[in-house]
């Protein structure tokens, strides 16, 4: 009995969690592939530690950190290096969707990062310093620089 309890509880976490890993070991990897192999691995860390969470906020930032860390650790190992990329690029709905996530896929992983967690997490500088371990100010200026990045690809492929 307890064991099945235990499973439920296993299942909602990574259901609650599933998303949020998926989108940023994607905006690491930019490829399908290589997003299942992350996220399949932040899961196997999170079965094999079974972390005890004090809140949502905190199960979330766990997940988003050892994301984060396990995606660093996949794109720099001698296999990946190795290896030639499967042509797996997410499809979107809308035409500009695709253009947004292009132009992404142009900026350096350290801006990336910062853009998703921001944009698409929700995360406040503050917060995302902690997740990604750096000091606040440090994220303010990636932040910064990755949006004039993003907007000098945007405006030179004219969109």
């Amino acid at each position: 009995m307890w064991n099945k309890h235990r499973n439920q509880e296993h299942e909602k976490i990574i259901r609650t969690y599933a998303d949020a890993v998926y989108r940023l070991a994607y905006s690491y990897s930019r490829n399908r592939a290589d997003a299942d192999d992350i996220f399949q691995e932040v899961f196997f860390r999170y079965l094999k530690k079974q972390p005890e969470f004090e809140s949502t906020e905190h199960a979330k930032a766990w997940f988003l950190r050892v994301t984060a860390n396990c995606a660093k650790s996949f794109l720099t190992s001698a296999w990946k290096r190795h290896t030639q990329p499967l042509e797996q690029d997410m499809i979107f709905e809308q035409p500009e969707e695709n253009q947004l996530d292009e132009a992404l896929r142009q900026l350096p992983v350290k801006y990336r990062e910062v853009i998703h967690l921001y944009y698409y997490e929700g995360y406040q500088t503050d917060e995302i310093a902690k997740i990604l371990k750096r000091k606040p100010s440090t994220v303010r200026t990636q932040l910064t620089r990755a949006r004039e990045h993003l907007a000098q690809i945007l405006k030179e492929e004219n969109l």
